[in-house]
């Protein structure tokens, strides 16, 4: 079965379903895409949206990266399954879309606020950080989200970990404040599955440098 993951190195969500695929063991090929000159194929596949993660299983395309790791999980439901059952995959869902709609919405600001705006971004950092308490909290004494295993929750989250030096960084702050965070990031690593998935943090630090000064962010 053809399997083809259209994506670019730096964006976590196809980071996702490379992770998922790994896990899954599935062969498949990885075709860079330049989102400033997208490639027909891109066009072709989602023309709803026109933007990356897309993956390909014999010609049929899946959009958006969490419904992508869903379908990894079902259609290669042959090893350990990274959905919980039922009633559970519910909460699941919950918090994988906890870590978009507020851990990375949250987060991208702490990097993308021009020089005057930074003391009004203080609110970011602050929601930024209480948003990582939520999920530190949902993790609770467990090794991963899901229990005793890599699960959906820890495979839509640990790909924003390779971003956390950048936000750091730019957003003068520490996310040491979530210790039991960090320790899963560090534990979640240790997987291959994840560590040769997950772009290096000093490479995701320097796009994020050439990004703002693109966009004239230092100024």
């Amino acid at each position: 079965m053809a399997v083809t993951l259209l994506d670019t190195w730096a964006r976590p969500f196809g980071m996702r379903v490379r992770i998922a695929l790994e896990e899954k063991g599935v062969n498949y090929e990885y075709t860079e895409q330049d989102l400033r000159n997208k490639s027909p194929l891109l066009l072709q596949m989602n023309p709803v949206y026109k933007k990356v993660p897309v993956l390909l299983h014999n010609g049929k395309p899946i959009c958006e990266s969490l419904i992508a790791v869903e379908y990894v999980d079902e259609m290669w439901n042959n090893k350990s399954r990274l959905l919980s059952p039922h009633p559970k995959r519910a909460q699941s869902r919950f918090w994988s879309d906890f870590a978009d709609k507020k851990a990375y919405r949250s987060g991208r600001k702490t990097w993308t606020e021009k020089g005057e705006e930074k003391e009004a971004a203080k609110n970011d950092f602050i929601e930024f950080i209480e948003s990582l308490k939520l999920l530190e909290g949902e993790l609770g004494d467990k090794p991963y989200f899901e229990g005793d295993k890599l699960g959906y929750v820890d495979v839509a989250l640990i790909p924003f970990y390779c971003w956390f030096h950048g936000y750091e960084t730019f957003g003068n702050f520490s996310i040491e404040e979530c210790p039991k965070l960090i320790a899963w990031c560090k534990r979640c690593m240790q997987k291959e599955s994840v560590s040769k998935s997950l772009a290096d943090p000093q490479k995701i630090y320097i796009f994020m440098a050439e990004l703002r000064k693109k966009f004239g962010l230092d100024q």
